[in-house]
């Protein structure tokens, strides 16, 4: 049994990573009455990240909530992330059902704005230190278990901060984890992906487009002030002419797009970026006396756009699950192990999935095939396609028998309107 109470700590939670995961996870433990350390190691408050698809899915809503963020993000000029999506069957378009609530939502936002944005508001949060220019260099250990860590000073001083608990949020390459030896899964992605982001680019309805093209796939997100992300995530075949010219490659691509966004009259603000070998990782989330959230637990696969919702979401699964033990008030190791079991039970499913997706980079599946059609000509199915890609649902109920039977039921009915047509 963890001694939570037990003297010589510094602070209750010591954080490594000052992005979206560990300034959400600051934010909410401090809120429930610990001490935490928040330590970032680039030193410009503004710092943030680059390669992202810049989309926050609706099933991170409930934490912007608790975190008080969306009146600011609203502000900042977020965009309500709505979407249609290309197939070869025609084009998905969630919308409400007539008498029905509006759809959830997420938004689309630029990381340049968001994380300062996130960052600052950590660092107005009462018992969060956020130690800018800071980086962990190493883990303090006593009897198997993590204690504290050793960090960098912007002075370039060693310092070593002893906590109840010590969180790696440090992304997908996360020293935290690597410190602490804690084993990783590395999943083939067989494709690669650039972006860009371009100014005034119109697209239709003003939301965002996706197109699946098997095995290819591309964005275009609509983000804060006026700018729109552009992202294509092609199949590794294609690589040797994207690296002999980079540019063409990338703009005849979004040209030859279905209803393709008109890059060439749009003003392009950024360079093409983008990486040949993203694969999937997973690690467990929790060792003894520490945690992991956001990408240095799980990092998925760009081309969903769900690495910020999960990075806010386990920040708020482990704050419910250990606030009390690192205040002193409960067994550490006890509600460690509830924040693994709920960050497994939520996101392995979802994981599996992907990490089938992207080891071959191949075209649908029969059953995805049977789902996909049935969301282009159906109205509720587009619905419950538009729960699962928010990850609002989870893959059991995604792919659960009734929802099956109804996809079936919607192609079966296409068929035969198809096959009077063509007798009429």
């Amino acid at each position: 049994m963890t001694k939570p109470e037990s003297a010589g700590h510094d602070y209750d939670v010591v954080i490594g990573g000052a992005s979206l995961a560990g300034s959400a996870a600051a934010i909410l433990l401090a809120r429930r009455g610990a001490r935490v350390a928040l330590l970032e190691r680039r030193s410009d408050p503004d710092a943030y990240k680059v390669l992202c698809t810049h989309s926050l899915t609706a099933n991170a809503y409930p934490v912007l909530d608790e975190l008080g963020l969306v009146p600011a993000l609203e502000e900042a000029g977020a965009v309500r992330n709505e979407a249609r999506w290309y197939t070869r069957w025609g084009w998905i378009e969630p919308r409400a059902a007539p008498s029905g609530p509006e759809l959830p939502y997420g938004y689309n936002i630029r990381r340049s704005t968001l994380d300062p944005l996130i960052r600052s508001h950590a660092a107005r949060t009462p018992g969060v230190d956020l130690l800018l220019g800071h980086q962990v260099t190493g883990l303090l250990r006593e009897n198997g278990r993590t204690v504290g860590v050793r960090t960098r000073t912007p002075e370039g001083d060693d310092r070593e901060i002893r906590a109840r608990l010590v969180v790696g949020a440090d992304g997908k390459d996360s020293a935290v984890a690597k410190y602490a030896e804690v084993p990783v899964r590395r999943h083939e992605n067989a494709r690669f992906g650039y972006l860009a982001h371009f100014r005034d680019l119109p697209l239709r309805d003003g939301i965002a487009h996706a197109w699946f093209l098997e095995p290819d796939m591309a964005y275009a997100f609509p983000n804060d002030d006026g700018v729109t992300v552009v992202a294509v995530l092609p199949d590794k075949k294609r690589l040797p002419a994207f690296r002999e010219d980079l540019e063409g490659s990338f703009l005849d691509f979004v040209r030859g797009l279905p209803e393709a966004p008109p890059v060439d009259s749009a003003e392009r603000v950024t360079k093409i970026i983008g990486t040949v070998d993203y694969p999937l990782l997973t690690r467990e989330p929790t060792a003894p006396g520490l945690a992991l959230v956001g990408d240095a637990a799980l990092t998925g696969d760009p081309l969903w756009g769900v690495g910020c919702g999960w990075a806010l979401q386990s920040a708020q699964w482990l704050a419910e699950a250990v606030a009390s033990a690192v205040t002193g008030h409960g067994d550490l190791d006890t509600s460690l192990a509830a924040y693994a079991r709920t960050h497994r039970r939520r996101l392995t499913g979802h994981q599996k999935l992907a990490v089938d997706f992207a080891k071959t980079a191949r075209p649908f599946n029969p059953g995805e095939q049977l789902m996909f059609s049935a969301a282009a000509r159906d109205a509720a199915m587009a619905r419950h396609m538009f729960l699962f890609a928010s990850r609002l649902i989870g893959p059991m109920r995604f792919l659960s028998p009734l929802a099956l039977a109804r996809a079936a039921a919607v192609n079966l009915r296409h068929r035969r309107t198809a096959t009077a047509s063509l007798r009429a």
